[in-house]
């Protein structure tokens, strides 16, 4: 049902994924009388409540909202698909369409001024000609360009909303599609919506249904094209594989083509889909290597990624004498390094990158020292850079190192995410830095990695510095591994544990772990707990940690979960039974409710999208909570001077965090670890994850569960495996590089790459 009328104020507004719930002003006698504002208004017009997403907020022009009304919890509302604007045809309107903050670039006295010469026809000019504006005072051509991708993209996401809204797709999601398609995006899914398979979130069945619907071919070549995109997509994102074979391809987009028709003789058959991947490969949409399957980006990254390291490695490095500076710094530090430590030191200075592997307490932290102070030594104008995947990495490599600034991957190398790369330029210069240090690189996926060879200037040293032990990144790939077992890198593996005390089991226990030995030590700092069922090892959980926090204080101590939310020993539910305990309610005044979260003064919590001086996954405090007539402010404490404080638009990217996951840990240290190990876990209970856990802990670690999903966890080793051929693709462009250049091939990386073909 389509409604017209003008913005009357703002309920809510989240600014992170721009839901609004917005007051409308209509004479529209269609709006239902239970929809109507029971109040009485000078000016006689119905009030309504209409909610969606990046509703125009400005009442300088007129609204045209197409939904339907829905009666919920504060009653009926529109809930709005699609919208349009309509500005008045009047010098005034456009003005006040201009002046409404809708088009960047263009402010009251710009708007002012553009009227004043343009008049009615504004729109007109702005649609057909915009390069007419850098007639007005002020508008330079930057400005100019400014305005004009504002104005395109603010009509293209309309369109894109318009032609998309069966999908009920909000504006980032949108935004989203026009990042992956560009400017023909609406000509795109016109003509084939199964393109939408290719952009995260769409799944293919999601789609098909709506195609479906419509009156869509079972057997539309595009369908199963989108069907092998999909497949791609989701393998990427839920497994981490780079690549498909052929047949497990072509086998799971047949499983979704025919998951939803139920006559046999309508079903698809294998030679369909062999037919339309032959041309898809033909026609440069996937690529095809030995029958293994790959999306074309994601191809690129692996190659140019392997090309770079393999031109880092055969390229020649001269080796830096350090032994006698070396000398002096151990004396002056007072070090004793073992001979692994050394040999990570000098292998720094010989080759132009190394990598440092170790699971913690091996001493990784003092061979960076070393390396740093002897590179100060060597080269006092030397450029040093330091970074880490996360934020919270690179502040604690900043503090352990003594170093004045580490930065994240993303921000030393002006990166966004992945998705929001997809269309930008990759010509950026190569960073200026001599010695590129980068920690915990285990977390880093196979787009980053391609991002940051690329900018690596020649003649550089890299070291990186991690645990190939832990779990496998987030994002695709498994490139640390790859890195580690393609054989042309020097890698040294620290095995001798120095942080923790001798007696200390943590590091031992972990040792075993990784050996696959379940023949732990247990005593005071590791300590198993048994219990049967999620609620007893929940009920375990919250008093041993009330018991943890008294001795210790609470920001030294954390619960990790395998799971997020089913069940009682889960993330979500042990931070809801833990606040009861250790942060009560007090008074309405020192809570505040967003969305179906609440927050109270002290709680423990979790930022969970990066900002300028907090990054996703940091630990705060809630300090205080204040209102006044410009809304709620919610003071936070983040540590390290990090005071600051907060809207309720930005609490959303707020959780509870006396628990959270063991994924959302990553990159973390805390003194105390308690975790929970249960049957209802088992299916994400790998080595891997067990290991990562209790290696966040540097004092104390105390399991809660049961003896045999222990052992289950540390026997089951598969989840690293992903579908990658980085370290292969390496020593293929090793192996031409050195023959060009005259370098001998070792006998191992020949036998190893006849064996691959």
């Amino acid at each position: 049902m389509i409604h017209k009328g003008t913005y009357d104020g703002t309920i809510y507004h989240n600014p992170a994924n721009k839901f609004c719930i917005i007051s409308v002003k209509t004479a529209d006698q269609d709006v239902p009388q239970e929809a109507r504002s029971t109040r009485r208004y000078k000016d006689h017009l119905i009030r309504f409540v209409a909610t969606g997403y990046e509703l125009p907020r400005t009442d300088a022009v007129e609204l045209e909202l197409d939904g339907e009304w829905k009666k919920g919890k504060y009653g009926m509302q529109l809930q709005v698909e699609q919208w349009h604007e309509i500005v008045p045809r009047t010098k005034s309107g456009v003005e006040g369409y201009l002046a409404s903050g809708l088009i960047k670039g263009i402010g009251p006295a710009t708007a002012a001024q553009i009227v004043s010469r343009f008049g009615v026809e504004t729109l007109d000019i702005l649609q057909n000609h915009p390069e007419r504006l850098l007639e007005i005072k002020g508008i330079t051509e930057g400005k100019l360009e400014d305005i004009k991708t504002s104005y395109a993209e603010s009509r293209m996401l309309q369109d894109l909303m318009t032609l998309l809204s069966p999908f009920k797709i909000t504006p980032k999601t949108a935004q989203k599609i026009y990042q992956y398609f560009g400017p023909a995006s609406v000509d795109i899914l016109k003509k084939s919506p199964f393109e939408l398979c290719q952009v995260s979130g769409f799944g293919f069945l999601r789609v098909d249904a709506i195609v479906q619907k419509n009156g869509g071919d079972l057997h539309d070549p595009m369908r199963i094209k989108g069907a092998l995109f999909w497949a791609l997509e989701d393998s990427k994102g839920s497994k981490g594989h780079l690549f498909l074979t052929s047949e497990v391809l072509r086998k799971e987009a047949l499983r979704v083509l025919n998951a939803k028709i139920p006559i046999p003789s309508l079903r698809l058959h294998e030679q369909e889909v062999i037919d339309v991947l032959q041309n898809m490969v033909l026609h440069g949409e996937i690529v095809s290597v030995n029958e293994k399957i790959y999306l074309p980006r994601v191809f690129a990254q692996e190659d140019e990624t392997a090309r770079r390291i393999a031109m880092r490695v055969v390229e020649l490095s001269t080796p830096e004498r350090i032994e006698q500076i070396l000398e002096r710094v151990k004396q002056e530090m007072g070090l004793a390094l073992s001979s692994k430590q050394e040999a990570a030191v000098h292998a720094a200075y010989r080759h132009n990158l190394s990598i440092i592997t170790g699971s913690p307490g091996t001493g990784k932290t003092t061979v960076l020292k070393t390396i740093l102070e002897v590179y100060r030594r060597l080269h006092p104008n030397g450029e040093i850079v330091l970074m880490a995947p996360t934020g919270r990495a690179s502040r604690r490599m900043a503090e352990s190192t003594g170093v004045d600034k580490a930065r994240t991957l993303h921000s030393g190398l002006g990166l966004a995410s992945e998705e929001e790369d997809v269309r930008r330029s990759n010509n950026q210069e190569p960073l200026s830095a001599d010695l590129i240090i980068v920690d915990e690189f285990s977390m880093v996926d196979m787009w980053l990695a391609n991002k940051f060879f690329s900018r690596i200037k020649e003649g550089a040293r890299i070291v990186l510095v991690g645990d190939p032990d832990q779990l496998p990144s987030v994002g695709a790939g498994n490139v640390f591994r790859e890195l580690i077992d393609c054989g042309l890198i020097t890698v040294t593996v620290l095995d001798q544990i120095f942080r923790q005390s001798k007696d200390s089991l943590i590091a031992y226990n972990a040792k075993f772990i990784n050996e696959g030995n379940t023949k732990l030590y247990y005593g005071q700092d590791f300590i198993f707990m048994a219990s049967d069922n999620q609620t007893e090892a929940a009920e375990r959980i919250v008093s041993r940690y009330c018991r943890e926090i008294e001795e210790s204080g609470i920001d030294r101590v954390q619960i990790l979960s395998p799971f997020r939310s089913e069940g009682a020993a889960s993330a979500e539910q042990l931070n809801e039974a833990i606040r009861e305990v250790v942060n009560p309610f007090r008074s309405a005044e020192e809570e505040i409710k967003v969305g179906v979260k609440v927050f109270r003064v002290n709680d423990r919590i979790m930022q969970t999208k990066n900002t300028a001086k907090v990054s996703n996954g940091d630990l705060g405090f809630i300090r205080y909570i204040r209102n006044d007539e410009k809304g709620a402010h919610v003071g936070l404490d983040f540590g390290a001077g990090r005071e600051m404080e907060y809207s309720i638009e930005d609490m959303v990217n707020l959780d509870l965090a006396y628990a959270t996951t063991i994924h959302k840990a990553m990159g973390s240290e805390y003194e105390t670890v308690i975790m929970p190990l249960l049957k209802a876990h088992t299916v994400m209970l790998y080595r891997n994850l067990l290991y990562t856990g209790i290696t966040r802990a540097k004092k104390r670690v105390i399991l809660i569960g049961q003896k045999q999903v222990l052992f289950m966890a540390i026997h089951r080793n598969e989840i690293g495996k992903r579908n990658t051929l980085l370290g292969e693709r390496i020593r293929l462009y090793y192996k031409a590089y050195a023959r060009r250049a005259g370098i001998p091939i070792p006998a191992a990386i020949e036998k190893e790459l006849k064996h691959a073909g």
